[in-house]
């Protein structure tokens, strides 16, 4: 109450009285509050499982639906920006933590949304009992593991790229841990953040169907929004209707990239550390526009004000210090090292022979045989499409990066293809297939990664826009060729963002392959051989146990694959080619 008393006799004493702006901005700012509020109370309605839910392919219902959609993605963001601000923190700054926080997010994100689901309805069900809150719940949780694993890794790795003269300078002006935090790391990762937040987004809007519409033990709930108005118009073979749905995802990404994702692009400029300035800085209207305000800038202000005194707060002012990477080993005592160490391995086995002697019980080994060799070939269309994806977006998205004016047009247009959803693609595809007589386990294939590629994109992006505009300047003085200058350089520059993006993406085409692998119009229905089509008819069918091998099987390949070819070239990444 303080707080508002002085902002209130602040205002009176500087005459900070508002302009027509700040009038405007207002309106714009209650007609917000206005729908959310809205949306809460439509979120909460009573509800019973296996209630039928209405959906309507009358597009003048799309406003709201896409609302719902909207709201359930930015909840799941707002979980997943706490959850990479933590974990992320904890993985980078604390050497045991990290033994264990990276393997479990590279098996969390090698689990399908289907795994999930199974799992998280029935809590959230028993949490909000007679409530639609329960399966809305569950809905946002599934988004939240389509967004989460990305930032995370995303954020990880460039706090473990900070470079020593900003450690020094905060050793120097003996910042705590809590305020290094704030001061140094969240500003220089700023900008990578911000690019996969993007980056989330979009593929939670390729999950959306998934999240909103979906059969568990042959109950089909569908949730108020897009992805349920996609999948019933899918089922009803309405190609009008697709048409709708692609025009308001248009509309709503535009909206939301000029109202949010473009003004932060434009304030994440300052943070970027380079000696030589851009060649172009991003603007946004919305800036400008809030520019011209006087009590909302003057609001504004006091928020700033209340921030300086969070992150100087003295509770979290701890004089022990301690360097990221160089310290943090030294702290360790070897013999608490060895302890944990085999505590983990010990739990990690002990999983694994549980897992095993459950599946030995109840699922023949025959079953066990067909479902690896399904893997293997899943796996096959994974490791070719991640190949060819890397051929053609690394480059593309190194001469982005380096063209700030190329970034300012080509970012809205890549988040409206990474948010395209694959199921809007399933007329033409299934009539193409079925009017040529094409092979489904071909064709079929290119619809696991229309998703996926774009971690690759906005991964090498991010890189390719951190290059120190200093040292590209001196290739160009040197007249390097442009072999020369992207084997010296470019590569090493961007090499740790592109593996970050190149396993997301992996984990992405695994995840992304029980909607490609199946695939309905109507009552035509086309299956390709694989692991993904196999886990979502085991989940259409209701048969747990073969639907957790399945999903098991998926784990195990993933982190073999994390383990033997990616995790190796992130630690090469980590230790040779991260520009300090």
């Amino acid at each position: 109450m303080s707080f508002i008393r002085n902002t209130f006799m602040n205002v009176y004493k500087n005459r900070v009285y508002p302009n027509y702006w700040d009038i405007i901005a207002l309106f714009c700012i209650l007609a917000i509050i206005t729908l959310l509020a809205w949306d809460a109370k439509q979120m909460s309605v009573p509800y019973h499982l296996g209630e039928p839910t209405k959906i309507s392919l009358d597009p003048i219902y799309l406003p709201g639906y896409a609302l719902r959609t909207v709201s359930r993605m930015f909840l799941a963001l707002m979980v997943s920006l706490l959850f990479t601000f933590t974990v992320a923190t904890w993985a980078a700054k604390n050497a045991r933590a990290e033994r264990i926080i990276i393997p479990i997010i590279d098996i969390l994100q090698s689990v399908p949304i289907l795994g999930f689901l199974s799992i998280t309805l029935v809590l959230f069900m028993q949490l909000f009992p007679g409530s639609l809150l329960g399966p809305e719940c569950a809905a946002i949780f599934v988004i939240f593991t389509s967004q989460a694993w990305n930032m995370t890794l995303g954020f990880y790795q460039t706090l473990r790229s900070v470079p020593a003269d900003l450690k020094e300078a905060a050793h120097m002006f003996h910042l705590s841990a809590w305020q290094r935090f704030w001061r140094i790391d969240v500003p220089f990762s700023m900008p990578g953040l911000l690019w996969n937040t993007m980056m989330s987004m979009s593929a939670g809007w390729f999950f959306v169907v998934a999240s909103e519409a979906f059969s568990v033990s042959n109950q089909e709930i569908l949730l108020p929004g897009i992805g349920s108005y996609i999948a019933f118009a899918s089922q009803s073979a309405d190609l009008r209707a697709i048409g709708y749905a692609i025009l308001t995802m248009f509309i709503v990404i535009l909206i939301y990239d000029q109202l949010l994702f473009r003004p932060l692009v434009a304030w994440a400029e300052k943070f970027k550390s380079e000696m030589v300035p851009s060649e172009r800085e991003a603007h946004s209207w919305v800036i400008s526009f809030l520019h011209r305000t006087r009590l909302l800038r003057y609001a504004g202000n006091q928020i700033e004000n209340l921030f300086e005194r969070f992150v100087n707060v003295s509770i979290f002012r701890s004089k022990n210090q301690f360097n990221e990477i160089d310290q943090r080993a030294g702290n360790d005592k070897r013999w608490l090292a060895y302890v944990w160490s085999t505590v983990f391995i010990l739990i990690g086995l002990m999983i694994v022979g549980m897992a095993s002697y459950y599946v030995y019980l109840n699922v023949p080994l025959a079953s066990v045989e067909h479902v690896f060799l399904l893997g293997l070939i899943t796996a096959l269309r994974v490791t070719m499409l991640i190949i060819i994806c890397s051929l053609i977006w690394v480059p593309i998205g190194v001469w982005i990066g380096l063209r700030p004016h190329v970034a300012h047009v080509a970012q809205p247009i890549a988040q409206f293809f990474a948010a395209f959803p694959a199921n809007l693609l399933y007329p033409l595809v299934i009539i193409l297939i079925v009017s040529k007589h094409l092979n489904p386990e071909i064709w079929l294939t290119p619809l696991m990664i229309l998703g996926a590629q774009w971690y690759i994109l906005f991964n090498v992006i991010a890189g390719a826009s951190q290059l120190p505009k200093d040292l590209l300047q001196v290739t160009d003085n040197f007249g390097l060729t442009i072999w020369l200058r992207w084997k010296r350089l470019i590569l090493p520059g961007i090499f740790p963002y592109y593996i970050t993006g190149a396993i997301t993406a992996a984990g992405g085409a695994w995840n992304a392959s029980i909607l490609a692998e199946v695939v309905s119009w109507g009552n035509t229905k086309l299956v390709a051989t694989g692991l993904g089509a196999y886990i979502t008819q085991q989940s259409e069918t209701g048969d747990f146990m073969h639907l957790a091998l399945g999903i098991g099987m998926m784990c195990v390949l993933v982190l073999l694959f994390n383990r033997i070819i990616w995790r190796p070239l992130y630690v090469l990444a980590q230790r040779r080619y991260l520009l300090d």
